[in-house]
């Protein structure tokens, strides 16, 4: 039976192993601010009530994989996160959109907190017809992505754009949804953002 010494000491080293259990498996951290995310709105203090992501935005980290894998459908925007639920709550389509212009080249930027080996960045758009009235699903959006930016491993510069086209034939109200793929875990980040084409 270990003394006291002995017993503080296996206390605090399992203390330390939960901790290691627990960390998050990416260093890397990110949003986008242009489209401003659900995220960055909530950080900014521009949307209200949005619990813990207000003080996170960089930190919406879920399985990677998606369409395939990934957050389950209706909680895309959270990455699966319950801690960040809020952000897959669709506020009766009230939340704040950013006009952008169908088939117009656009500067898509990342934020990073800490940069990390990337595998892509990939873009998604809802379907015409969508009205934000609902929480996001695989069904919402275009099957394929309207952008690809392939990283191959190399990390990206802390605020990253990435020129690209708005995807042709939109109007009205619609999501953007940007997947950061990172190359050496399993995980990739989830942004959301509310656009009015």
């Amino acid at each position: 039976m270990p003394g006291r010494a002995g017993a503080a000491a296996l206390g605090l080293g399992l203390v330390a192993g939960i901790t290691l259990l627990s960390a998050p498996s990416a260093s890397s951290h990110g949003y986008t601010d242009t489209p401003i995310s659900r995220q960055k709105l909530c950080a900014n203090k521009t949307v209200l009530n949005c619990g813990a992501i207000q003080w996170e935005p960089q930190s919406v980290e879920g399985l990677k994989g998606f369409p395939t894998a990934g957050p389950a459908d209706g909680k895309i925007c959270s990455a699966g996160l319950p801690q960040f639920a809020e952000l897959d709550d669709p506020r009766g389509g009230a939340w704040p959109t950013t006009k952008v212009t169908s088939g117009q080249s656009y500067s898509f930027r990342w934020q990073f907190t800490a940069n990390h080996s990337t595998t892509d960045f990939k873009y998604y758009v809802t379907k015409n017809g969508w009205n934000g009235t609902r929480a996001l699903t695989r069904a919402d959006l275009e099957p394929q992505p309207f952008l690809t930016v392939a990283y191959n491993g190399a990390r990206p510069a802390t605020t990253t754009v990435h020129q690209g086209a708005m995807p042709s034939g939109r109007t009205g109200r619609h999501m953007i949804l940007a997947v950061w793929t990172i190359n050496d875990t399993g995980n990739a980040f989830y942004a959301c953002s509310d656009v009015q084409f």
